[in-house]
């Protein structure tokens, strides 16, 4: 963790957007009319996905993945202009939330500016074509950060000028670039933006393990915290899906989540979620509402920050292509906003942000609790069936206002509760 990310970052709300699938316009513009709506469900910062313009060489689908940028200074015309996009932020800024955008710097389109002006900068397979250090992404082409201090330099100057206009930077597969290079890139913008946010999409372990032994870059999640304020929670991610698909336990993933609040600084942040744009949407992988609103208040209640993806508040199934048009579904009929702006308003109390954590598995269910001096709230989240904790005493119940008594030492649970003490 940056020695200097504050822990109030933990119990924030990130809401993530994709410009072109969200409304039907898919502009800077349409996203504004949203924006107290987003507002509403307790958002602290929202995140841009890529704002810039996508090359057409090999282009993916009919309008090209945001991740194959052609110019990392521009924004996207089917967007709008630059002027737009400083126009949302500012409505952004006016309703109290930060701006995030995405920092795409391990590749670019085969056509970008930079491929064009500096080839010099970029990774050359063995026969000296241009082309990626792991894995086939047939739409970029990756940087080579060992060439060229000239190339750090360009992109912490763009890094610069973007942070006279945003929060901060959600950088993508930042495990694939140099960590010297963030470290460098932090404090830089630090002079522009002395609070700005740094999130790292970090990656699974074994897609380090695989990048280590192809011999590249491919940075630990200690060597990330080093430069970031936070992190994906792709650490665990694999141990989640294995406990609903059913080939892992809840105790194994209490354990894994148990082990991150010892082998990270005090201060680290996680970023929670569900799903996000490279995953099963929630609706679709827990297509029960009453147990995906179980494990939606089981994420908000862990130690972290919290991300949503457009969608996601009214049970959207279908996760909208990165290649085409695939507009955000917002007539499901279901909407968990209230919900879910109870949960962000729960889990902002400062007993979120600096308390001590624990988690544990105790059958079928989930226990987590904090505890700040002589407070201490609990956490009951029956994922895969019926609970039973043993508590003493009388609580509140913060979801619904109701109070409830423990019988005997023990409080049954069907649904999450988050307990405290009266």
């Amino acid at each position: 963790m940056a020695v200097d990310t504050p822990k109030t970052l933990r119990g924030q709300l990130i809401y993530s957007i994709f410009p072109r699938n969200f409304s039907q316009a898919g502009t800077f513009a349409a996203i504004e009319p949203e924006l107290d709506r987003i507002k509403a469900l307790g958002t602290d910062i929202i995140w841009l996905m890529p704002i810039h313009p996508i090359g057409t060489v090999n282009r993916k689908g009919s309008l090209g993945s945001p991740y194959a940028i052609q110019d990392y200074r521009e924004v996207n015309p089917e967007y709008g202009t630059k002027a737009d996009f400083i126009h949302l932020t500012e409505a952004i800024h006016a309703r109290g939330m930060k701006v995030i955008i995405d920092v795409v710097y391990n590749h670019t389109s085969p056509d970008s500016w930079l491929i064009q002006h500096h080839p010099e900068w970029f990774y050359r397979k063995p026969n000296g074509d241009f082309g990626n250090k792991t894995g086939d992404w047939t739409d970029v082409k990756d940087l080579d950060y060992s060439l060229s201090h000239d190339l750090w330099d360009y992109q912490i100057e763009t890094l610069q000028m973007w942070a006279e206009v945003v929060d901060g930077f959600r950088c993508d597969v930042a495990s694939l670039v140099p960590l010297n290079f963030w470290l460098e890139a932090r404090q830089a913008v630090a002079k522009v933006r002395p609070d700005a946010i740094w999130l790292s999409e970090s990656v699974e372990e074994s897609f380090v393990s695989y990048n280590r032994s192809q011999g590249q870059t491919a940075l630990s999640e200690s060597e990330i915290f080093q430069a970031f304020d936070m992190a994906y929670d792709y650490d665990v991610f694999e141990i989640f899906n294995d406990v609903l698909t059913g080939k892992g336990s809840l105790a194994d993933y209490a354990a894994a989540l148990t082990r991150q609040t010892v082998i990270y600084p005090d201060n680290y942040v996680k970023m929670r979620y569900l799903e996000n744009h490279d995953n099963f949407r929630a609706a679709a992988l827990i297509p029960d509402p009453e147990k995906l609103a179980t494990w939606t208040a089981f994420i908000y209640f862990q130690q972290g920050t919290t991300q949503l993806y457009a969608g996601q508040e009214v049970h959207a199934k279908h996760i909208p292509s990165l290649f085409d048009a695939d507009k955000v579904d917002w007539q499901t009929g279901l909407d968990q906003s209230a919900y879910l702006a109870r949960l962000a308003e729960i889990t902002s109390a400062e007993i979120f942000k600096t308390g001590y954590y624990t988690i544990e598995a105790d059958g079928q269910s989930l226990i987590g609790k904090y505890v700040l001096g002589r407070e201490e709230i609990v956490g009951l989240f029956p994922v895969q069936g019926i609970g039973i904790a043993h508590l003493n005493g009388k609580y509140e119940e913060l979801l619904t206002g109701e109070i409830v008594q423990s019988n005997n030492g023990k409080v049954a649970f069907h649904r999450a509760m988050i307990l405290k003490e009266v």
